[in-house]
């Protein structure tokens, strides 16, 4: 496990949360509030869906009308995340978490299950206290071995 957790806040400017993780060689940051409580995550993966623009899906032109063929009223997460300038527009709302007491075992079969690059670790007041990468799993085995 990385600790101390690098953090940001879903104010924080997102020009800002890309050059922390481009200084630190890392792929998420935990999002928290003013309480230091965790409430989202930003990954790489938010940022490739911002770069990558907003796509309206198929659609059919019908005389001189467009109709679209996926629902309008899901797009505005997508249009939020292209055009947003702080994190809380581009941040995922459900990280990854686990508790600070979780075996290793049972941390790997968590990054397994969930198909996921890392698990925020969170005390009992769900504060980041660390992160564990699948890395950190590897490097544990190396030395156990």
């Amino acid at each position: 496990m990385s600790s101390p957790v690098l953090t940001v806040t879903a104010e924080s400017p997102l020009q800002e949360a890309v050059q922390l993780m481009s200084d630190h060689h890392i792929s998420g940051l935990p999002v928290v509030d003013a309480n230091g409580q965790l409430v989202g995550e930003l990954t790489e993966q938010d940022l490739m869906v911002r770069e990558s623009g907003f796509d309206a899906g198929p659609y059919v032109l019908l005389l001189d009308s467009v109709i679209y063929l996926r629902n309008p009223l899901q797009w505005d997460k997508q249009v939020h995340q292209v055009l947003g300038n702080n994190v809380g527009d581009v941040m995922g709302h459900s990280p990854h978490t686990c508790l600070s007491d979780l075996g290793l075992p049972a941390a790997a079969k968590l990054l397994h299950e969930r198909s996921t690059q890392r698990l925020i670790v969170v005390d009992d007041q769900k504060h980041p206290v660390g992160m564990l990468t699948r890395g950190d799993v590897v490097r544990a085995l190396a030395a156990a071995g």
